[in-house]
């Protein structure tokens, strides 16, 4: 399988968080009994990361352990509710496309493998995310990629991302969702390891910009969905529009931000 890439940031597009209770006991094959232990407490918040396939647990663990920067954000609100925020987090391609089409970012994605979503946000940051784990409370990714940007030289590593997502609702009652993410970076590049004291916090700073642009984005495009479906459901049937399950489940999701009792549900 080959091997995927990806950013810090993101994404998202938006938007990479988990669980409050973890199973007691552990069954074959999992984090801890492969011996590869990641712990489930991490800035304050409870993942499940005991629930990783050992292999990948095996991968996250040098990141985790020894990372270059820990970055936690949110909670960022939504104003979407449950089953419309999951669908976009889990189809990051349609995502992408809203925010590009609607003019919130210059987000793009592809997917290029079962699990592997190629991801950019259109100024330097770009790589592959593979979804490592998920329930209806978290997602866990490992990401690997590179980031070009202005303040830095070009920079490639390897992150963690956890992201807990918590229904709510807001001053109007509408239905909304609180992101929590926290990231784990290290960087590849070993010439900058004598440069690291000086470099953490413009990288953690590079870090934060990003995943905070990209819960931005998804505000905008939850709220645009709110207030405007007519503009969001006309860049997603403007030619070439998006896949026709896609454009149908937005038809449905539309309806039902103004309709609640016609909530659709999220498919796999």
């Amino acid at each position: 399988m080959n091997r995927p890439r990806l950013v810090v940031r993101r994404s998202g597009s938006a938007a990479l968080v988990m669980i409050v209770g973890l199973a007691v006991l552990l069954p074959s094959g999992r984090a801890q009994s492969a011996g590869c232990v990641l712990p489930s407490y991490h800035a304050g918040v409870t993942f499940p990361l005991d629930q990783v396939e050992a292999p990948w647990a095996c991968r996250l663990q040098p990141i985790v352990s020894h990372y270059t920067t820990a970055n936690k954000i949110g909670p960022k609100r939504t104003p979407l509710p449950e089953p419309v925020y999951l669908y976009l987090l889990d189809h990051p391609v349609m995502a992408a496309a809203l925010v590009n089409r609607l003019d919130f970012g210059l987000y793009k994605a592809e997917q290029r493998g079962p699990n592997e979503f190629w991801v950019t946000d259109g100024e330097g940051t770009e790589g592959v995310v593979h979804p490592v784990y998920q329930d209806r409370t978290a997602r866990i990714y490992y990401v690997e990629g590179s980031h070009d940007g202005r303040l830095l030289p070009r920079v490639s590593g390897k992150a963690v991302v956890l992201l807990r997502i918590q229904p709510v609702k807001d001053h109007h009652g509408n239905e909304s969702i609180d992101s929590t993410l926290v990231a784990y970076l290290r960087l590849d590049n070993r010439f900058l390891s004598g440069l690291l004291s000086l470099l953490r916090p413009l990288i953690a700073n590079v870090v934060n910009r990003q995943v905070v642009k990209a819960f931005d984005a998804a505000s905008r495009l939850g709220y645009t969905m709110r207030e405007h479906p007519e503009q969001v459901l006309f860049e997603a049937t403007d030619p070439p529009a998006l896949p026709e399950e896609e454009v149908a489940f937005l038809k449905a999701a539309l309806v039902s931000l103004h309709n609640p009792a016609q909530s659709p549900r999220p498919t796999p």
